[in-house]
């Protein structure tokens, strides 16, 4: 046998979930092993941990001793069996023609040795690589069944992160962090943006569960995650109750898909500049009235042309409009009115709760159908025919909650008014919007009745949702 001096030890194994790289570590002893006992001298080794060989994904290891071949550098490789070489035909024919062309003919195992110079080599490869791939198809079938199967039992899943708001077993609920959770529902829920949302959140101290700061797609996952309602869900389809409690109700998970679809309907992304953007109108026209800066003024314009179609006849300099609307809206959340109207608001909410409850039972028999289908107590055909009308019900639903306003975002304001006063000053612009457009639907800005003098509070006119 040829005394090879540049031999490639290649290891790699497809899921390490301890993170300690004990599998490849085994490999490698064997491998050094087998290659002491031949006298071959190891050039270098090449280690894929916690990647697989039949996914097609990049091994970066992989490539790389496979450019080395290339290019002359290895003579020989040593793997443990080779199956960790490739789990895949295509690939293996591409690495034997690299071989070839490099005139490198040996690839021992610690089982076998394969010479990919010969007919029979490269048969014996062949047979070992197809029953590789098709082991491979197996388990990967058998992991996803097993998925699917765990999700409809309401099990959590895999991974190695737990989930924000609960502790490292996926079920039990963190008091902390689940009471974040429910006051950045409550703030986006009363119109706040995500971002600001989640500037808020790295303020409190508590980063997310890898120990990172907190960022608007963070936080916008977690709040769209059926999780925190006691959901279960897999490949992005709610399958049914989750075996954990949930951190928020299933009206306000509603409520806050709801609010994000509205989100992407209006396309809202600019940051907000100002406080009463897009709440004020021109008392002559009627026409929306648009921030705009004069040198060091901020002001609210009537503008005409056809791109905002005004009249131009109205411009209120900002602050004092500002002051004015907040002071009012303040005071209207302590007037007895205001707590009348959040009963009545509750009240219709039960509709509400009757439609989630309508669509849970319907979710569930979705979840129970496809179990009798993997189980094969039905066939596919009877699977079919069941599931579509669920399908149609589940839609139906869905589509007259999106209907429903619910009356969470007067939830913890109303009656707090002289609270929300002393805090005032240190909210961010958009909670102080989220305020006022729950209480405030638009405010008319009339005519001045002497030009260049102090700002009149009678121009204001108020238009309230409540």
């Amino acid at each position: 046998m040829d005394q090879l001096r540049s031999v490639a030890i290649y290891a790699r194994i497809s899921s390490d979930p301890s993170g300690q790289a004990l599998g490849v570590a085994r490999q490698l002893e064997d491998c050094r092993k087998l290659a002491a006992e031949r006298g071959w001298g190891v050039a270098e080794e090449y280690v894929d941990n916690d990647v697989s060989a039949y996914s097609g994904k990049t091994r970066p290891s992989y490539q790389r001793m496979v450019a080395d071949i290339e290019q002359g550098r290895r003579d020989g490789v040593v793997v443990y069996n080779l199956d960790r070489l490739t789990r895949r035909p295509v690939e293996l024919e591409q690495f034997a023609e690299i071989c070839e062309r490099a005139g490198v003919r040996q690839l021992a195992t610690v089982t076998a040795d394969v010479d990919l110079g010969t007919d029979d080599g490269m048969f014996m490869a062949r047979i070992f690589a197809a029953f590789a791939a098709k082991e491979s198809a197996r388990k990967s079938e058998r992991l996803r069944r097993k998925a699917r199967q765990n999700a409809e039992a309401g099990k959590p899943g895999g991974g190695a992160n737990r989930p924000f708001g609960y502790e490292p077993d996926k079920l039990t609920v963190n008091p902390v962090e689940a009471e974040l959770i429910r006051q950045a529902m409550r703030r986006v829920l009363a119109g706040e943006s995500v971002r600001s949302v989640a500037v808020w959140m790295d303020t409190q101290g508590v980063p997310t569960s890898t120990g990172a700061e907190w960022r608007t797609p963070t936080l916008r996952a977690i709040l769209l995650s059926p999780r925190i309602a006691g959901l279960r869900s897999h490949l992005g389809e709610v399958v049914g109750p989750a075996i954990w409690d949930g951190i928020i109700t299933l009206e306000e998970r509603q409520q806050l898909l709801n609010v994000f679809a509205a989100k992407v309907a209006t396309g809202r992304r600019t940051p907000r500049s100002y406080l009463l953007s897009g709440m004020l109108r021109c008392g002559k026209c009627g026409g929306r009235l648009f921030s705009s800066a004069r040198q060091l003024e901020r002001r609210y314009v009537c503008l005409s042309g056809p791109d905002h179609g005004g009249c131009g006849g109205i411009t209120v300099t900002a602050p004092p409009v500002e002051e004015w609307i907040a002071a009012a809206v303040l005071y209207r959340l302590d007037t007895p009115q205001m707590g009348d109207t959040l009963t009545g608001r509750r009240a219709d909410d039960a509709r509400h709760s009757e439609l989630l409850e309508q669509l849970t039972c319907a979710q569930a028999k979705m979840a129970e159908l496809a179990s009798m289908w993997a189980d094969g107590d039905i066939s596919r055909p009877e699977w079919k025919a069941a599931r579509e009308p669920l399908e149609h019900r589940i839609k139906t639903i869905d589509r007259q909650l999106s209907q429903i306003t619910g009356s969470t975002a007067l939830e913890g304001i109303v009656g707090h008014g002289q609270e929300l006063r002393t805090r005032w000053e240190g909210m961010n612009l958009q909670r102080q919007a989220a305020i006022v457009a729950a209480v405030l639907d638009h405010a008319v800005i009339t005519p001045a009745v002497k030009k260049g003098g102090k700002f009149d509070p009678n121009r204001i006119e108020p238009v309230w949702t409540l």
